[in-house]
């Protein structure tokens, strides 16, 4: 993690400083670079506790070779912690088959969850306890509603917990909108107190008062995360931002699930490095897809292969269809230091035509199809 994020100067600086123990540092641009110096100096160095985004076990099963993976002996690995971005149960199991035969077991995964308000942690499992994994309707998600899957369920969504409480930090679930606590069943935005919460943002009056100030009734104050989830016994479970859930025709769809599906539908779309968000056309939300292109496949690309995977993807994981895609440029999208998508920013450069792009096709009743 980038020293300068909450994370890596929390967990990875302040942490080992204050509890007297040995810390390796390591500039992050030599692990994006080259995967294999993270889990090798985990492997020299008896490394027992060590993380990051969920992207980063991703990018080890894909830019570590069989030959590299050799001479590495993981067992030392306790807690594997897993943050800053959506958990993806597929992305856990596909690192332990790649590494359990060097060391690594299921129990080392930590999901946890936090932010820079809370001074970090608000939520963690226990040490060699595997995660636990709730799988739900998608039905139901996108009426706000926790409803496990059945035989019969269509469509569902695997759900990996966070963990509990930590220390006196209290968690509770809330309807955004009538700031009233949520029923065990419900989606809501996560609000949290306790002795680590900051008192607020520098010099940021407004943006402070409604954030580390929201109360149910006469309980608080609490710190508004922005977050949405839900706790099931005792545990919570993340499920989307607040501020990028997609509304399309009255059902709510969370945009990570959608980037998955566009990313997974055609080989030459670059994982992790794609955005889907909604812009309103004639007062009627509209969905618009931003994707990377793999730089191996820019001079090659088959634009009416590549768009029309997406559409049948989306339509058929989804059920929505697709206003605008705009494939860009690789190493191009819009991302926080610690890698994690900006949604928010990438809508702003869309609606600006700021976007590097490599090509956009629009698809509209009205217009018909539209290659810029």
């Amino acid at each position: 993690m980038p020293h300068f994020h909450d994370m890596g100067l929390i967990d990875g600086i302040l942490e080992p400083i204050y509890s007297g123990i040995l810390g390796i540092l390591m500039p992050p641009i030599a692990f994006l670079g080259r995967p294999i110096n993270w889990l090798k100096a985990i492997s020299d160095y008896g490394v027992t506790h060590s993380g990051g985004p969920n992207f980063c076990y991703d990018l080890c099963v894909k830019k570590i070779s069989l030959d590299q993976r050799k001479k590495l002996d993981l067992s030392v690995w306790e807690t594997a912690y897993n943050g800053a971005e959506p958990l993806r149960f597929k992305t856990l199991e596909q690192f332990r088959q790649a590494f359990e035969i060097y060391g690594f077991q299921t129990n080392f995964f930590y999901p946890c969850y936090g932010l820079a308000e809370s001074t970090l942690m608000v939520a963690g499992g226990y040490r060699n306890k595997p995660a636990t994994v709730c799988q739900l309707d998608t039905e139901a998600l996108g009426q706000n509603k926790v409803k496990e899957a059945t035989e019969t369920t269509i469509k569902s969504k695997q759900f990996i917990s966070c963990g509990y409480s930590r220390l006196d930090t209290e968690i509770i679930i809330v309807n955004p909108q009538s700031l009233k606590p949520c029923f065990p069943d419900e989606v809501g935005e996560i609000w949290v107190c306790g002795e680590s919460i900051a008192q607020g943002y520098w010099n940021l009056d407004q943006e402070t008062h409604h954030t580390f100030n929201a109360y149910v009734g006469k309980q608080g104050p609490f710190l508004r995360t922005g977050d949405l989830g839900f706790i099931k016994d005792g545990e919570l479970f993340i499920t989307g931002r607040l501020k990028d859930i997609l509304i399309i025709k009255g059902e709510n769809y969370y945009p990570q699930d959608i980037e998955e599906t566009v990313a997974r539908s055609n080989i030459a779309l670059l994982e992790n490095s794609g955005v889907a968000f909604s812009v309103s056309i004639d007062g009627i939300e509209k969905l618009i897809i931003v994707q990377e292109v793999k730089r191996s496949y820019r001079k090659r690309l088959d634009i009416d292969q590549v768009v029309g995977d997406i559409c049948q993807a989306v339509m058929k994981e989804h059920d929505i269809s697709i206003y605008d895609i705009v494939l860009i440029r690789t190493a191009s999208l819009p991302k926080t230091s610690s890698g994690k998508i900006q949604r928010q920013a990438c809508q702003k450069k869309y609606l600006e035509n700021t976007l590097n792009k490599l090509v956009e096709i629009i698809s509209n009743p009205v217009l018909g199809k539209n290659r810029i």
